[in-house]
């Protein structure tokens, strides 16, 4: 057994308090309980049930067509199997279009085993987080790139390179921790900008494609693997498996890049 799966669980108040620590978090993404049981042995102090199961399952071009029945579904097979890390789970497209239909999914996922929801973006969101934090359901905020945008986006790209749009996102990163998320998610951002965000909140940051600087780094497991997804790979995606020699060994590398801050590097970042 790894030294790992003989920690303590995880918890929502550890995560900030690894913050104060200064201690680098490492989260993956898994949707089902064989990968799952290898993270959870290897280091991982996350795992996020992504709406990623959209591309990465269930073949779709993107994360739109997924349901809170899959997230439920992937999240359940999941839970079953951790014993360490801390589960999170993706509220699905227009999900939380209101606080009321977000209440209902987290419900949902929460019943189905994860310890705390992500929901896509700020604005009217804001209102969101803060109904469900009223109401003890832990959230995680995910800012920046949001895939559930992607339609309006115009497609997967860097987020708040501008002065005015990072101005907007700090701000956004801010007002979501004041509405009660505990963690903020940072895909796409440039490295400075995610260092700025970092400094400013009192929760930990997730970094995916957002610098060396963020409290913790998330990868989507098939990419974090070398595996042909069909979709184009992102520039901040490294193949552990290749240097790991095993999925064990590919999750315990990560994990322990992660902590010792070599990765993500220069080569896997937006300046």
């Amino acid at each position: 057994m790894s030294v790992h799966a003989e920690q303590k669980p995880w918890t929502v108040p550890a995560l900030a308090e690894a913050k104060r620590q200064g201690r680098r978090l490492a989260m993956l993404t898994a949707y089902d309980a064989g990968f799952a049981r290898v993270l959870d042995a290897n280091g991982i102090d996350l795992v996020l049930v992504g709406d990623s199961l959209g591309m990465v399952v269930q073949g779709h071009g993107s994360t739109l067509p997924v349901t809170v029945a899959d997230m439920a579904y992937h999240t359940a097979a999941v839970a079953r199997v951790l014993k360490r890390a801390l589960l999170v789970s993706d509220l699905p497209f227009q999900s939380d279009a209101t606080p009321e239909r977000a209440l209902d999914a987290s419900m949902a996922l929460l019943q189905a085993g994860a310890q705390m929801v992500k929901l896509e973006g700020a604005g009217h969101k804001l209102d969101v987080v803060r109904f469900l934090a009223a109401r003890d359901i832990p959230v995680c905020s995910h800012l920046g790139l949001t895939p559930q945008s992607v339609l309006k986006l115009g497609g997967f790209k860097v987020q708040g390179r501008e002065e005015k749009a990072a101005a907007q996102l700090l701000a956004d990163a801010r007002a979501a921790v004041e509405a009660g998320a505990s963690l903020l998610v940072l895909e796409c951002v440039p490295t400075p900008l995610a260092q700025k965000i970092t400094a400013a909140v009192s929760v930990p940051t997730i970094g995916i494609g957002a610098g060396p600087h963020c409290d913790g780094q998330v990868l989507v497991l098939h990419d974090f693997l070398g595996l042909d997804s069909g979709h184009r790979r992102p520039r901040f995606v490294k193949d552990f498996l290749a240097e790991g020699g095993s999925v064990a060994g590919a999750v315990s590398a990560y994990a322990d890049a992660v902590r010792d801050g070599s990765f993500p590097d220069a080569a896997h970042a937006y300046a």
